[in-house]
């Protein structure tokens, strides 16, 4: 299939061949008919991209101040390759689409195949989209009028933050896209409607349903409020523009009558002046997006909606209400549309979007008739791989597919198995275009969304599987079963029953599994267990992850999808310490800060005791500043004391070098490299496991007995 996207480098729309997304649990796959062209938002993203790096930052300020943190904690030189991945990470564009059903996820019953619907899907040919944001379209709605859905949501959303009550005067500024709808909606509310802008032909276009209009630019707007409502001001104030400019908030001030209403849903300067606000008792506010249930995940990919007794509009029951207004004949969509393009002619749109005048812009989508109705889709095999020409492989044994195109995919696992000579046929990702990014620069012949097809692949012999953390026991269970090889970020697990069952089957296939513990390859790890021995004693290791804060509703804080920091990220330190001890653990108690703390905990101590008599300590911490080093490893043993300080300098204490003495200072090196080195070396030549699986088991069991131990508040023992 084909996407359209910005690429944030170059400053290029491009159209690029991508493979059909893979239905997730909750997701419903659409195929697109028709998407409108919102020109306000996405010229925004356009002129974005095409801005010099000095423009990007003054644009966004606060990007700069966490680029200026991450300096001083992970150095000038990764710092700036974080940078440049960012800008090489296409942004797909477009987010009204409608089309129709083709296929349907785990969990989704109020949707069947063949089935009309609106989605806040990009310009691509098919697209897969979380069911709390997909609504039916009415019989006698067409595709053409339905993709106006979601950019009317917007409108819609502003509309029901102001609360207007029949007979009130409401002011719209700016009658762009967005306005223009907004105008027609607050008229069918049975408001009185006085819209203003610069723009003759969108003045006129709103006088054509009834709006008065005023030329801000030839007549003083506050006044003609005063006029317009007998000096009494304007109920209400919507602003819909796009400006730097903080005219619109003090003009929007002016007119209001007081203890009037200003929302915002447009994009403008906000230095207000208080006197203006005070004296009126004026209330602002700005409106999110389509409405309640925007950016929670639990609503958009979990699927939980809020009960319609207490939250009425959500932002699919926006989607349903605008659907409405254009059934019903309240909403005109069909005199706003300025030009029909087909989606292979993208740039008749996208090549000229700062002299053209179109209000909006419907890009129409090549229709495949045998796609259509049930029985038909079943039959139709879908594009799920795409073949990336003139690359570099060369197969042989130890071929691997990567599983999961992310961030850390991108930054660490692909530059560091490129380094080694890995042999690499397929990149996997759920939605196909971030694989297919990764596909190109990377050398790898293909970009797929289909797993079970590259299981199926007897070339491949092993899978990295880098995804979210709630995928990974399934699909290495689903790999080795496959008779592949795997390789798995941690954690390995999230649940004990999960963990059991790799268990089994590594045990039943004779296949290997890796965890991606790469802080025991580091130089400094290694160097600290040369100093420790092959076989130490006893030793008391203290490890500080000063973790940094990430807000609660993040996945990785969800006990289903993430596991919770505990599992998913101290579990590094539990496999390190296990590393330089030399030993396993026997039992492990966890205390976290607070009265009253959850198991999804990110501020906790944990305390292991090993096999050997050694104890070690895991401060996990979230709640530090940026500035201070991330990572801190102490080690007490005979007399002598070794500190790693942020896998960039390990001092060694009573070694014979003098007090203090400096015993390897680096760029910081976690380990990533070196680990994905050795991996490749074995895949290709064979030899035993990088990490002995029964270290990995009993380390992803220390993780489970610490979060046990938080619950029942007393130390638990590991079998």
């Amino acid at each position: 299939m084909h996407q359209i996207i910005q690429d944030l480098k170059s400053g290029d729309t491009l159209l690029e061949k991508v493979p059909i997304p893979r239905v997730g649990s909750g997701k419903v796959l659409i195929k697109t008919h028709r998407t409108l062209v919102s020109l306000g938002t996405e010229k925004m993203l356009v002129s974005f991209g095409q801005a010099n790096l000095l423009d990007k930052a003054r644009q966004q300020p606060e990007r700069v101040k966490e680029v200026i943190n991450k300096m001083k904690t992970d150095g000038i030189q990764p710092t700036v390759e974080a940078v440049f991945r960012k800008l090489g990470t296409p942004l797909p564009l477009g987010y009204s689409q409608a089309g129709e059903v083709v296929e349907v996820g785990k969990g989704v019953t109020e949707f069947s195949p063949g089935d009309r619907v609106v989605s806040n899907g990009n310009h691509a040919e098919y697209v897969a989209v979380p069911k709390n944001l997909v609504a039916k379209i009415p019989e006698d709605v067409s595709y053409e009028e339905a993709s106006f859905t979601v950019v009317g949501a917007i409108g819609l959303q502003g509309i029901r933050l102001v609360q207007p009550t029949l007979g009130e005067t409401v002011a719209v500024i700016g009658l762009g896209l967005i306005g223009l709808i907004t105008s027609q909606l607050l008229k069918a509310n049975g408001c009185k409607v006085v819209g203003f802008d610069l723009d003759e032909e969108k003045l006129k276009q709103a006088e054509s349903y009834g709006i008065t209009t005023v030329n801000s630019g030839k007549q003083d707007p506050v006044r003609f409020m005063e006029e317009f409502t007998g000096q009494v001001g304007a109920d209400a104030v919507i602003i819909t523009a796009s400006t730097q400019s903080n005219d619109v908030i003090k003009h929007a001030a002016n007119m209001s009558r007081k203890r009037g209403r200003i929302v915002l849903v447009g994009v403008i300067g906000l230095d207000i002046d208080r006197a203006d606000f005070y004296e009126k008792e004026l209330s602002f506010q700005v409106s999110c997006s389509y409405g309640p249930g925007r950016y929670d995940e639990e609503y958009e990919q979990r699927g939980n909606d809020y009960p319609l007794a207490y939250v009425r509009w959500t932002e699919k029951r926006n989607f349903e209400a605008v659907l409405e207004a254009i059934r019903n004949g309240s909403l005109n969509v069909q005199s706003l549309i300025t030009e029909r393009v087909k989606l292979e002619d993208y740039l008749e749109i996208y090549g000229d979007m700062d002299g053209g005048k179109s209000i909006a812009s419907i890009l129409e989508y090549p229709v495949d008739r045998t796609t259509e109705g049930t029985e038909n889709t079943k039959k139709k095999q879908l594009g799920r791989t795409i073949s990336i020409p003139e690359t570099d492989y060369k197969g042989g044994k130890g071929t691997m597919a990567i599983v999961g195109a992310g961030n850390f995919t991108q930054a660490m696992i692909l530059p560091s198995l490129k380094k080694g000579r890995a042999e690499m046929k397929y990149i996997v990702s759920s939605g196909g275009l971030s694989s297919t990014t990764l596909a190109k620069k990377y050398g790898v012949p293909n970009s797929t969304t289909d797993l079970d097809a590259v299981l199926r692949d007897e070339d491949v012999d092993g899978v990295v599987i880098t995804t979210q953390h709630n995928l990974h026991a399934g699909m290495t269970i689903q790999s080795l079963k496959a008779g592949k090889q795997v390789f798995v970020e941690k954690p390995l697990a999230l649940k004990p029953e999960e963990l059991d069952e790799i268990i089994t089957t590594v045990e039943e296939t004779g296949n290997t599994v890796t965890v991606g513990f790469n802080r025991r390859f580091s130089p400094h790890a290694e160097k600290m267990r040369s100093f420790l021995g092959e076989r130490p004693g006893s030793m008391n290791v203290i490890a500080t992850m000063n973790a940094g804060h990430i807000p609660p509703e993040v996945w990785v804080h969800d006990l289903e999808s993430g596991g919770g920091r505990i599992v998913g990220e101290a579990c590094h330190y539990v496999d390190l310490i296990t590393y330089l001890t030399g030993s396993k653990v026997v039992e492990v108690s966890m205390q976290a800060m607070g009265t009253d703390p959850k198991e999804n905990t990110d501020n906790a101590s944990i305390h292991l005791k090993y096999e050997n008599g050694s104890l070690g300590v895991i401060n996990y911490f979230a709640n530090g500043n940026k500035s201070y080093s991330k990572e801190r490893v102490e080690v007490y043993y005979q007399g002598n004391n070794l500190i790693l300080d942020n896998f960039r300098r390990l001092d060694g204490y009573g070694y014979g070098k003098g007090f203090g003495s400096k015993l390897l200072k680096t760029k910081q090196d976690k380990g990533h490299h070196k680990q994905f080195e050795l991996l490749t070396q074995r895949w290709k030549e064979g030899g035993e496991p990088l990490i002995p699986f029964d270290e990995i088991v009993n380390t992803t069991r220390a993780t489970f007995a610490a979060i046990e131990s938080l619950k029942k508040k007393r130390p638990i023992k590991i079998q």
